[in-house]
């Protein structure tokens, strides 16, 4: 379609590729973490980074998932960097000892992409009895990043490059409920709607962004903080939904068409 060609102030469309918008970019001096790496946009995210030389670590539940991506990655790019690492967003516990382990690593962090989520899920508790799709798509992202952004201040005063955190979110943020976030009803199963808690935590996650946006400027801290809309990507976030899921039509390599270099 037509409109899929205008390109924005940054020269790319949405229908740019993740390979077209980091044309050009040298990226062996920088350490990226992309969660959720082992499918869909991460995966796309990861090969990509890594083919621009990027130190990525991928940040999987599924260390078997991630290691097999892996494999398949190097196979196509054998100077790749790639380290898998456990994470559960949906248990506190595991987000946090994910970020310990990272932190100990001496591993500098330039880039974090908060991408990994699940979508309008049937009413789920976290291990740590949160409602799942808020307990994963932003308590988990938000405490990841917290446990982290000490780490890459670090980066940034010392390589004295600009960080960047990206927070995947959704169009869907506009169709949380009527309310907004339910801060005090996030586990009332009997109010639940699938798909308005999907947008409540989408539109959790663009809060989250602005705001930590907001407060690194006001402490002169040089790392950017975005949050976007990835366009319609087939995908397994879809899982629960076999009719949606087989009705997209979009291309997974357009996985950065709408973010314009967002990541870099």
């Amino acid at each position: 379609m037509w409109f899929l060609g205008w390109k924005g102030a940054s020269g790319f469309s949405a229908s740019s590729t993740a390979e077209q918008v980091t044309q050009g970019i040298d990226g062996t001096a920088l350490t990226a973490i992309v969660t959720g790496a082992s499918s869909g946009l991460g995966l796309e995210t990861t090969r990509v980074l890594a083919s621009r030389g990027v130190h990525v670590v991928m940040a999987v539940r599924n260390v078997d998932s991630g290691k097999n991506v892996k494999e398949t990655v190097l196979k196509e790019i054998p100077s790749a960097k790639i380290d898998v690492m456990e994470l559960d967003l949906s248990s506190m516990a595991s987000v946090r000892k994910f970020a310990a382990d990272f932190n100990s690593s001496g591993l500098s962090l330039n880039i974090l992409i908060n991408n990994a989520g699940v979508m309008a899920t049937p009413f789920l508790l976290s291990q740590d009895n949160i409602e799942l799709q808020f307990a994963t798509n932003h308590l988990g992202h938000f405490l990841l990043t917290n446990l982290l952004l000490e780490t890459m201040k670090k980066t940034v005063r010392e390589c004295k490059q600009e960080g960047r955190i990206v927070i995947l979110s959704s169009e869907a943020h506009r169709f949380a409920y009527r309310e907004g976030i339910l801060f005090d009803k996030i586990n009332d199963e009997s109010g639940y709607n699938s798909y308005f808690s999907y947008g409540q935590s989408k539109l959790a996650n663009i809060l989250h962004a602005k705001e930590l946006a907001r407060r690194l400027k006001e402490e002169g801290v040089e790392i950017t903080v975005n949050s976007l809309h990835p366009g319609s990507i087939v995908t397994n976030i879809l899982r629960y939904h076999g009719y949606v899921n087989g009705s997209c039509n979009s291309v997974l390599r357009g996985v950065a068409s709408t973010s314009e270099g967002s990541i870099w």
